[in-house]
């Protein structure tokens, strides 16, 4: 059985329609965002090459530590909750205490804890890589949502999200 010129054009035409309803759903659909959480602390490996001596510093969050003559100061550290794939990152500044007393900014940017050898600082004493964050603060949004969209819980409650733990308090003595 042939289809007539007509019939065929229909069928092509509802094919078209239903290819444009779904690539413009897929335009206009909210991607799934992780949320990722941020840290008061940010935990590094430390290797001194002279030594052979590998240490794990944890800084918080705008303070400095000192590694020999390093010292580094992480402005930011994000993770995401448990469930999501790993990435934990942060943003770090490392400056370098000179013989004639001078400092010397030897790293300023991004580490990358899942991929140590991308951004990692590489000196001819020092090596220092992201590791981890510690101490979590609270999850950030990845994305702000569009306006218009409440940022509260659907169900109304103020149950803390998996990510935060809940507050725990000191027995009273």
């Amino acid at each position: 059985m042939s289809l007539s010129f007509e019939q065929s054009t229909q069928r092509h035409a509802r094919s078209a329609l239903v290819a444009t309803a779904v690539a413009v759903s897929l335009l206009f659909s909210t991607p799934a965002a992780a949320q990722r959480i941020e840290h008061k602390k940010a935990v590094f490996a430390a290797l001194d090459k002279v030594t052979a001596r590998i240490s794990k510093l944890e800084v918080e969050i705008g303070k400095t530590a000192k590694f020999g003559a390093l010292r580094v100061t992480p402005r930011a550290c994000y993770s995401r909750s448990p469930t999501e794939p790993p990435k934990t990152t942060s943003f770090v500044e490392i400056q370098e205490q000179l013989l004639n007393g001078k400092e010397q900014r030897v790293f300023n940017g991004w580490m990358f804890a899942q991929s140590p050898g991308l951004n990692a600082l590489e000196h001819p004493v020092y090596d220092l890589w992201l590791t981890d964050c510690g101490a979590a603060e609270q999850p950030v949004a990845a994305s702000k949502g569009r306006p218009g969209q409440a940022s509260s819980s659907q169900d109304g409650d103020d149950a803390p999200s998996p990510a935060q733990p809940p507050a725990r308090r000191r027995p009273r003595r």
